[in-house]
């Protein structure tokens, strides 16, 4: 219930996250993104608990050498990943993050769920474990499996509402103002509100519609029956809906594809919202948009690289040199360079600045418009020589 009032309240989020990590027996959660275009970490909320100064310090100097993050990248949305599930635990604790940040914490593992990925960034779920809960155990992934789609729902909905917060009194207004479509339902699946954007879709008849007796439709047949038990859940509280609803998708009479979410009104504080407008839940409706992989995902998977390649990959523009690289990853200089050679092989460039520069040709949105021509020759080229070794 907390964390489906943190999706029309944020600052609810530090509690709901509390007790999410009480729950998973951890010392703090925290919800984030990383940018893999830039490399950069950004903390949305975090359970108070959590030291301020010590995130920021992992933000600052620390996430752009964690190894954890080419496993974030790939992970499927829902799906728990700690350590163990990054490498061998020994091999963490020889690199810089684990010796000057995590170690002196006294933390000893990091849990985390992606929750929405898209060509750029990956948000997430993060969970710390302190030595005195030791490393993440079956009971706490299973837990984590169980609470990791409601966090999801409420992050999306919180994402396409999009309010600082969501009072009774002034909740109409705000909500008038958005841009996706949102509905107030009654558990029968009448509406009894609708924003200016649902009100235009509904006119339109193409991806909703008004039903007989005032009630929502769809003119996908797989959803109309699927809403319906949705709304009648709904209307009995978070636990009756359970993770119904999260994301479904809408194919529009125009064959456009859409995505709904549902959220109940009628747990936690969000019964207010509900009682104003005589509502069970809220649908809301938007476009759906193409999901494209990261390009860390598509740098691995189009020269085929391993995980550990792929971090020296993506280590070499931040870090530099082998020495620094080696320092960074607590393994030898012989062991960076032995990867390089593979990368060499790999991708066809012969130094290191070559690598830069392919990095660049990948996270540029259109290489065809950077303003250095080097960056382009080089991803031109590479390109030349992979499709000639693969035959197309």
């Amino acid at each position: 219930g907390a964390v489906y009032d943190a999706a029309l309240d944020v600052t609810v989020w530090p509690d709901a996250l509390g007790k999410t990590a009480k729950y998973l027996t951890g010392v703090g959660a925290l919800l984030f993104t990383k940018d893999a275009t830039t490399r950069t970490f950004s903390l949305h909320h975090a359970d108070a608990r959590l030291d301020p100064q010590q995130v920021k310090l992992y933000a600052d100097k620390y996430s752009k050498i964690d190894p954890s993050t080419t496993a974030h990248y790939f992970a499927d949305i829902g799906e728990p990943i700690s350590l163990t599930d990054v490498g061998p635990v020994d091999e963490f604790r020889a690199t810089r993050i684990y010796r000057e940040w995590v170690e002196p914490q006294g933390l000893v593992d990091f849990l985390t769920v992606s929750l929405d990925k898209n060509a750029t960034t990956v948000a997430m779920y993060g969970l710390f474990r302190h030595e005195k809960q030791g490393l993440v155990d079956d009971v706490t992934r299973q837990r984590t499996r169980l609470i990791a789609p409601h966090i999801r729902r409420a992050v999306l909905i919180g994402r396409a509402i999009d309010l600082k917060a969501a009072q009774a009194a002034t909740f109409a207004d705000a909500f008038d103002r958005l841009s996706s479509a949102m509905v107030f339902i009654d558990s029968t699946g009448r509406i009894v509100h609708a924003n200016a954007a649902a009100h235009r879709m509904l006119a339109l008849r193409n991806v909703l519609r008004t039903a007989p007796g005032g009630r929502i439709a769809s003119n996908d047949p797989n959803v109309g029956e699927a809403l319906r038990k949705i709304f009648d859940d709904a209307g009995k509280g978070d636990a009756a809906l359970g993770i119904q609803g999260i994301a479904f998708p809408i194919i529009a009479g125009d064959g456009e594809n859409y995505v709904g979410h549902v959220l109940s009104l009628a747990s936690g504080s969000r019964t207010k919202t509900g009682s104003a407008f005589s509502a069970a839940a809220v649908l809301l409706v938007q476009k759906a948009e193409l999901a494209t992989p990261a390009a860390p995902e598509v740098i691995a998977k189009t020269f085929k690289l391993t995980p550990t390649e792929l971090r020296i990959f993506l280590a070499v523009s931040e870090l530099g040199g082998v020495a620094e690289i080696a320092d960074a990853f607590g393994i030898s200089e012989t062991t960076v360079k032995f990867h390089l050679k593979s990368l060499f092989d790999k991708t066809g460039v012969r130094r290191q600045t070559e690598l830069v520069k392919l990095l660049a040709g990948f996270t540029t949105p259109l290489a065809s418009e950077c303003p250095d021509s080097e960056v382009r020759h080089t991803l031109q080229s590479v390109r030349e020589r992979t499709s000639e070794s693969k035959g197309h």
